[in-house]
């Protein structure tokens, strides 16, 4: 009698989650910041989540899980990613904000951190089948250590740090708390592809280029195309 050998089903846990936050993080911040950013191999488990000097930053998510992130940048860090991004954009060094108490570089991080946020929860829709939301980024500047709370009940939390380095080599941390929770895949289906915008109109414009310069010239040709010939 032949045996049947089940293959095992593929399970999505809070680690898993975890490492695709990171990589939202990296990707948003080197995209936007044309620094190089990476996280540390190691994940510390911690027991409560907390805003630290000297920008901390915010956001819950819920829907087909809940949860908050947390992200706690020194003045450095947050001076040198801000920074980056600006000049990034073409703004002239000259024009810069000096200080990390600026409100100016409180809104780039926090348009960063919704930028990350925003990327993480598109996998989760493509990747998980499922949908979350998230609420507006809060970005705080400290002079002290705040202790958070995710604004739900969560029946087993379970709460990560990371760490990670710019190019520069400052360091910030990631912290992620969350109801602990498993993806069981039940059935293969596709992932579908990020679109990105800018290629598609690139697309068209080369589909509208190649359309005009193969356009039949002269009455006749005029004539056959109208007629669908």
């Amino acid at each position: 009698m032949t045996k049947q050998f089940q293959e095992p089903a593929v399970v999505y846990g809070t680690e898993d989650l975890l490492t695709s936050l990171c990589n939202s993080v990296t990707r948003v911040l080197n995209v936007a910041t044309q620094c190089h950013v990476h996280y540390s191999g190691m994940v510390q488990r911690i027991t409560k989540t907390c805003l630290k000097p000297d920008i901390g930053c915010f956001v819950l998510f819920d829907g087909g899980f809940c949860g908050l992130v947390v992200i706690n940048f020194s003045a450095q860090t947050a001076m040198e990613l801000y920074q980056s991004y600006m000049i990034n954009m073409g703004m002239p060094e000259s024009e810069l904000a000096h200080s990390h108490t600026s409100d100016e570089v409180s809104d780039i991080m926090g348009e960063l951190m919704n930028q990350i946020v925003g990327d993480f929860t598109g996998k989760v829709r493509r990747e998980l089948q499922t949908h979350i939301t998230q609420s507006q980024p809060k970005m705080l500047v400290l002079n002290k250590q705040v202790l958070l709370s995710v604004d739900t009940h969560l029946d087993s939390p379970e709460s990560r740090r990371v760490t990670f380095y710019t190019g520069q080599n400052n360091i910030f941390y990631l912290e992620l708390a969350i109801d602990r929770t498993e993806f069981i895949k039940v059935h293969d289906f596709e992932i579908n592809e990020v679109v990105n915008p800018d290629e598609v109109i690139e697309q068209a414009h080369a589909q509208l280029a190649s359309d005009e310069a193969t356009e039949p010239t002269g009455e006749h040709d005029s004539l056959l195309k109208s007629l669908g010939l």
